[in-house]
């Protein structure tokens, strides 16, 4: 193997790892209201949404050309660059992850490579206008639009039930949730797997694998629909948690129109080739449907700690990835990209071990919102076992 064909191997590595916590990240943006609501299992319901991520991959690949094309100009970008950028947009999400954030992990791709292709080749190499046009525009729009969508439907939902008793109410729109939450992973999978395929794309573009302006190859598109659904079945329970307990106190009918909303403009983005954020759809909605049910409880200051993660998601990935780079291409060549993937794959087991103290799980992630992302026993049981570490 030659050198080239070592850094083109760790990158393909590196960005399979960046769908897979795509997929955790975001796992919550379909399940999160299903999960709170009782209408699925905690492990049924990301087993179903592993599944439909999976084959929502296969359905367009719009949004991949977006990545691959529309973003940066390909012939400045290089394997380190490609390599840098998706180091930062991991530690993002790995980050907000830990936090119980549901930051954006398309802004986090997306900052990521922006960052590296500006510190390698400056800022002319950014197509500012596909930039601004394409993901700044929808993502300062989705949320407003989606919370609109899912005011109006949970409205039109508490309208037409109000005669119905809330017994029979209740389980009807659990079963109908099943079938909202699984259109919202099938959307998901159709917007944020294409994003992990075009950067794969645009590196065998940089690489001369692939002609300028290529779409992504069947093996590509395989590679990340299966690191995604892998990704989606682990849970990413934290998230799951913030969206599901800590942003609206939801009921069925609530769960069911924030989904369907989310479902609605997922999908219509994707038949657009935005590459939109579906955690900012996901949060709107959630909102949206607490607005409009008479009683709910929302609490505004989670969701200002949202939004504010939100305006940093890209210039943060955009700083990280162009340390990286500037990391990399002072150390030089194959040496230069091993030593940030090693870097990422340290830093990746020290969040994971973290977030094992205390944990949250699918059995606690539905105990009461006190305030934090950690279950308040989970919490109580890992201060005690320090005591007693401490004593011993």
């Amino acid at each position: 193997m030659t050198g080239n064909d070592a850094v083109l191997a760790l990158m393909v590595v590196t960005a399979l790892g960046f769908d897979f916590t795509n997929g955790f990240h975001d796992t919550g943006n379909a399940m999160a209201t299903s999960i709170v609501t009782g209408a699925l299992p905690p492990r049924v319901a990301v087993a179903v949404s592993a599944v439909l991520n999976l084959v929502g991959a296969f359905l367009s690949t719009a949004v991949a050309a977006t990545i691959a094309n529309g973003l940066v100009a390909s012939g400045e970008v290089t394997l380190t660059v490609v390599c840098a950028g998706l180091t930062g947009s991991i530690l993002w999400n790995l980050a907000t992850w830990y936090l119980g954030i549901p930051s954006s992990s398309s802004h986090a791709l997306i900052g990521g490579v922006i960052g590296a292709t500006v510190a390698a080749a400056g800022s002319s190499a950014v197509k500012w206008q596909g930039l601004v046009s394409k993901v700044i525009v929808p993502a300062a729009l989705s949320p407003f639009i989606a919370g609109l969508v899912a005011v109006a439907g949970t409205l039109l939902v508490a309208r037409i039930t109000r005669d119905v008793s809330e017994l029979p109410r209740e389980r009807g729109f659990r079963l109908g949730q099943i079938g909202s939450a699984s259109m919202v992973s099938l959307a998901h999978g159709t917007n944020d797997a294409q994003k992990t395929m075009g950067v794969i794309t645009l590196a065998l573009i940089a690489n001369g694998t692939l002609p300028a302006g290529a779409k992504a190859p069947d093996w590509v598109i395989l590679s990340c629909a299966v690191a995604i659904a892998l990704g989606t079945y682990a849970g990413g329970w934290r998230v799951i948690r913030a969206l599901g307990k800590g942003l609206v106190e939801i009921a069925p009918p609530q769960g069911m129109a924030a989904e369907s909303a989310s479902a609605a403009v997922i999908l219509c983005s994707t038949d657009f080739g935005y590459s939109l954020s579906t955690t900012h759809v996901a949060t709107g909605s959630i909102l949206g449907s607490g607005v409009g049910w008479k009683g709910a409880v929302v609490r505004w200051q989670l969701a200002r700690r949202m939004v504010t993660a939100w305006l940093f998601t890209l210039p943060a990935a955009a700083l990280v990835g162009a340390a990286a780079y500037w990391v990399a291409n002072g150390i030089g060549g194959t040496a230069g990209v091993v030593v940030i993937f090693v870097v990422l794959v340290l830093a990746s087991v020290a969040f994971f071990a973290a977030s094992r103290y205390p944990a949250v799980t699918p059995e606690n992630v539905n105990a009461a919102w006190t305030g934090s992302v950690i279950p308040e026993s989970a919490a109580a049981k890992a201060k005690g076992k320090a005591k007693d570490e401490v004593g011993s």
